[in-house]
């Protein structure tokens, strides 16, 4: 079993994004990542919603009721790292091979 957490993207990656609009609208389902994180949540793993909308805590309820709609749990949401994230699934990440600065391809 995976000890820590997986990070996961809200807009642009679990769900549709199409540019700002407003912090009540979040986009349709992306599916496969709809179903990858519901295989991870089933395998027993934590995964949180890595956003930066969590910056403004009065965002976070509509994140909550996208999520329900969803038929997902409440998941923790949240636009911090720390030492037990052991993952993050991003739209705009860019993999850095560890302590040399190459970019993986």
């Amino acid at each position: 079993m995976l000890i820590g957490w997986i990070g996961v993207d809200l807009d642009a990656t679990l769900a549709y994004y199409a540019g700002w609009q407003g912090p009540e609208h979040i986009g349709e389902p992306i599916p496969a990542m709809i179903d990858r994180v519901r295989k991870w949540i089933d395998e027993g793993i934590t995964v949180k919603i890595f956003t930066a909308r969590a910056g403004i805590p009065e965002q976070i309820p509509f994140v909550h009721a996208w999520l329900k709609k969803q038929g997902l749990p409440t998941l923790e949401v949240t636009n911090t790292k720390d030492f037990a994230m052991v993952e993050l699934w991003d739209d705009r990440c860019i993999r850095v091979e560890p302590n040399t600065g190459r970019v993986m391809g």
